[in-house]
């Protein structure tokens, strides 16, 4: 993408990431912009973050120079995101709001706001790359592996691509650090965020309980005997060993123990033994829907790869239709495929797309 004097503006979040691309489009010659979006309320009396984080942005874009605007989404996340992250906890599903975030605000509320201010296309710090190909714009990972967010992009579509520039597409993490550090940038060692998009590392026990109501339940091994008590089965997932508190059992190993089912509606977790028990391992999953980047025709059965989980390694698998449902079958078990997490799916590296796990086999 060579359309240098075009504007480019850049979601500046305060981080390391954001910094070192808007400078890179900035030492390419296009006209970049900074806009830092806060998509979180807090609570009065609690530490603001947003703020910390727009001081950082604002510190970077006075020194590279480049203006910075800045957009309230809080009410579009709260509608569009967090409802929806409520809904799947109080159904016991395990949601990814960084899949949502990125479709409804970072590549949604965002592009919109940005066209406004002038923007010929948008940027973000997010590893990822976009390649043109057969007329289409795709999806496709990052260089640095390691560091690779397209599981994160997989419900963006192809419309919206085409107008994002990822810079960071070709360059590893150390190297943006060693960057930052070479300009002097106040970002250049700050920690990565973690935690809910847009709303930080939280105890999730005290935070959901700000909303939804949970309830003490039975620990249950597979046999159905009791063996713990939990703080509320919405709050576990499939594959989870911790804040289980089991102490030894009675005629059980000295192994550790891991979620593998819930029961919402008798508010009971299951677990297990091992952490590679055939209890945990599932050879099909069903998705919601299927969300395709590119509006092509797959052809069924699709032989692919896919994941479960962000970096997990991905597992050779097939796509198939049947009757109206789409449902991906694995070469070799896969752990933990939890209902609520996101099954993205590749061709080598190009991203296709990908569905929310509905049940796993």
């Amino acid at each position: 993408m060579n359309d240098i004097n075009k504007t480019v503006v850049v979601g500046m979040s305060g981080g390391v990431d954001s910094s070192v691309a808007a400078y890179l489009l900035k030492k390419n010659g296009y006209k970049v912009k900074g806009l830092f979006m806060q998509n979180w309320q807090n609570e009065p009396g609690e530490v603001c973050t947003s703020e910390i984080d727009f001081k950082d942005a604002s510190n970077v874009c006075d020194m590279l120079d480049i203006p910075l605007h800045r957009a309230n989404f809080s009410n579009e996340y709260w509608d569009n995101v967090f409802q929806d992250f409520l809904k799947e906890h109080e159904k016991g599903r395990t949601p990814n709001p960084d899949v949502l975030c990125n479709r409804e605000i970072k590549f949604k509320s965002f592009i919109d706001y940005a066209f406004k201010i002038g923007a010929d296309y948008i940027a973000t710090g997010h590893y990822a790359s976009i390649i043109n190909k057969d007329n289409r714009t795709m999806l496709s990972r990052a260089s640095d592996l390691s560091k690779d967010q397209t599981y994160f992009l997989h419900e963006v579509s192809e419309d919206e691509f085409k107008k994002t520039i990822f810079p960071l597409s070709d360059i590893s993490k150390s190297e943006v650090r060693t960057i930052a550090k070479e300009l002097g940038l106040s970002t250049a060692d700050k920690k990565d965020s973690v935690g809910i998009c847009f709303v930080g590392e939280r105890n999730l026990k005290d935070f959901l309980g700000r909303f939804l109501n949970f309830y003490p339940g039975a620990i249950k091994d597979e046999f159905g005997n009791i063996i713990g008590e939990h703080n509320g089965a919405m709050l576990y997932t499939e594959g989870q060993r911790q804040g289980l508190m089991i102490g030894g059992v009675k005629g059980r190993k000295e192994l550790p123990w891991y979620v593998y089912k819930k029961d919402i509606s008798n508010n009971e977790i299951y677990v297990c033994q091992g952490v590679d028990n055939n209890l945990l391992m599932s050879k099909r999953i069903e998705i919601d829907s299927l969300h395709k980047i590119n509006d092509i025709d797959l052809e069924l059965p699709l032989k692919c790869s896919v994941q479960v989980r962000h970096l997990q390694k991905p597992v050779s698998a097939n796509l198939l239709n049947i009757n109206g449902v789409y449902f991906i079958d694995f070469d070799e078990p896969v752990r933990a495929a939890a209902p609520g997490q996101s099954a993205v799916i590749y061709n080598e590296n190009i991203c296709i797309g990908g569905g929310v796990i509905s049940k796993s086999f």
